[in-house]
Order: structure tokens, then sequence, then C-alpha cells
């Protein structure tokens, strides 16, 4: 396969790529409640200290987060939308 083919296949519209990324991202919240939730309920009622006070649950946030919301996720999506289009 030609790398101009092959650019033309996986390439998508930049609508697309949007609702796939506003996708992942729900996605990812949706698998990540528990630390969205631990993080809100050590943050609750803190306004500057929950910087440091709530360090470790929004590491564990974060870390959870990216698990679901990295580029090779997106291009999974993406290859996935491809092969539906494609059939």
């Amino acid at each position: 396969m030609g790398y101009v083919q092959e650019a033309r296949e996986n390439h998508v519209k930049k609508k697309v790529e949007e609702a796939l990324r506003s996708k992942m991202k729900q996605k990812a919240l949706k698998e990540c409640d528990h630390y969205v939730s631990k993080y809100a309920e050590c943050a609750s009622g803190r306004t500057l200290s929950v910087v440091w006070l709530c360090r470790k649950q929004a590491k564990r946030l974060n870390e959870c987060l990216h698990d679901y919301t990295n580029d090779s996720v997106l291009e999974e999506m993406k290859r996935e939308y491809m092969n539906k289009g494609s059939k």
C-alpha cells in the first residue's frame, strides 16, 4: 500500500475527530468515576489548599483519565470508525 493511499485511509474529517475525542472523554469520565468522586470529596469546602491536600487523589484521577484519553486510544477509535465506514 502506498503512502498516499494509507494516509487517505487513516484520515478522518476534523468534525469526526472532534466527535471521537468527545466520546473518548465521556468514556474516560465514566470509567474513572470513582476517582472523580474521591477528588471531589477531598476538594469539597477547600480553596487554595486543595492543591496540596488533594494531590494524591488528583494524581490518581489524572492517571486514570490518561489511560482512557491518549493518542493510541484515539487512533484505535479512528480505525474502528474507518472500518465501519468501509463496510
